[in-house]
Parts: C-alpha cells; sequence; structure tokens
C-alpha cells in the first residue's frame, strides 16, 4: 500500500533557507530522478519523524502531494545532525510505478525453534541479512523469510532457494550467494571421528 505524504514548495533555496526550515521544525527535501527537474519541498518536521517509524520504509511507494501535483517516489537517504541526530535534510527519487526499481530488503530466518538440524546440534551461520530484489514496487515485500524448519545439518540456503512474490526477481549476483548455513556434524560422524577407546588386555597371571 501507497504511503500518502503532504510538502509544500520550497521557493527559495540555498542554506539559509534550510536553516531557516530547520527552525521551524521541519525538513527540507528534494524530489528528483525521470528525466524531470528537481523539486524543492519542505515536510512537516513532526510528521516525517513518525513516518520515518515505518518498517522498510525504503522499499515502499511514496505518493507526494504538492501545489505542482502528485508525485510518485521511494525514499532515497535521509540526512541527519551528527551531534542532535534531528532529520536534516531528505531525498526522494520518482518513479515510475509501470516499471521494476531495484531494493534490497532485509532477511529473516523464522522457526529456529523447531529446526531439525540445530535439534541435533547444528550451528546456524546467518551470512547475508539483505537481498537485492528487482520488481514493481508494489509487489516489493517488506523482507524475506527462511523457514529453517526442515533444515538439517550441512543444510545451504542459496539465493535461488529463497521464495519471493510473483513478480519479483534476484537482483544481480544474488542466486548464488549463501544466505543461510547450518554447519556441524551429524550425531554418527560425531561419534565416528571420536578416537576408539583402548582396552586392556588382562596382564596373564604369573605363575
Amino acid at each position: 500500500m501507497a504511503i500518502k505524504l503532504k510538502a509544500e514548495i520550497r521557493n527559495a533555496a540555498g542554506k539559509g533557507a534550510a536553516r531557516s526550515i530547520r527552525k521551524n521544525k521541519n525538513v527540507p527535501a528534494v524530489i528528483y530522478g525521470e528525466k524531470k527537474a528537481p523539486v524543492a519541498i519542505e515536510l512537516n518536521g513532526r510528521e516525517f519523524e513518525m513516518l520515518l517509524q515505518t518498517p522498510s520504509l525504503r522499499t515502499k511507494l511514496i505518493e507526494i502531494d504538492t501545489a505542482n501535483g502528485h508525485e510518485d517516489a521511494m525514499l532515497m537517504d535521509v540526512q541527519y545532525h551528527p551531534v542532535t541526530d534531528n532529520v536534516i535534510h531528505a531525498d526522494f527519487k520518482r518513479i515510475d510505478v509501470n516499471k521494476p526499481v531495484n531494493v534490497s530488503v532485509p532477511v529473516e530466518v523464522i522457526n529456529v525453534e523447531t529446526s531439525k538440524g540445530l535439534k541435533l546440534g547444528g550451528v546456524l551461520n546467518f551470512a547475508v541479512r539483505k537481498v537485492a530484489l528487482r520488481g514493481l514496487v508494489q509487489n516489493i515485500p517488506e523482507k524475506i523469510t527462511i523457514d529453517l524448519t526442515n533444515l538439517t545439518i550441512g543444510d545451504t540456503v542459496h539465493g535461488s532457494d529463497l521464495v519471493l512474490p510473483s513478480g519479483v526477481e534476484l537482483g544481480l549476483h544474488q542466486a548464488e550467494l549463501a544466505f543461510a548455513i547450518i554447519g556441524g556434524k551429524m550425531p554418527d560422524e560425531a561419534d565416528a571421528s571420536k578416537p576408539a577407546a583402548v582396552v586392556a588386555a588382562p596382564a596373564e597371571a604369573k605363575k
């Protein structure tokens, strides 16, 4: 679902104008891309701070309404003050909702407690925690999950094994990445690798 955002057009540019906006507790921002001229905007500071709490915000379509009309965009960057940590600027990139976008989304493992391999004493190596995807923005998921339930020791989940929504595909060089591995030895292998116990033969009774 698209996120609605209202913004004011900034008629003045430069550091002085930006400082004035911040003094009023608002956030200067810019919309660029799609071979159109950039548009300088001003966001309500409190509303934008609340918006930043949205999970996976940078994978979502943001519909920005201004006096000049409607803009479809995605949040690309947020700059913070080095001391106060307040938001001081935001960048939005225009998108065509009918064309695929390239984004990175988090990867999450589930059912750790019921994993066959971990119950056998295996160790989870959760190596890659983000995956690059390509698809229409409305089809991009907030995250990708890896179900560990049926994975056992020695199993590896590559990018090509990830379950993706319809219309979404892996980005470049993602298919062969090892996202999660259950390492260790199977119980029988572990036992076999132990040195055999040496049983001393009873000494022959002295005559």
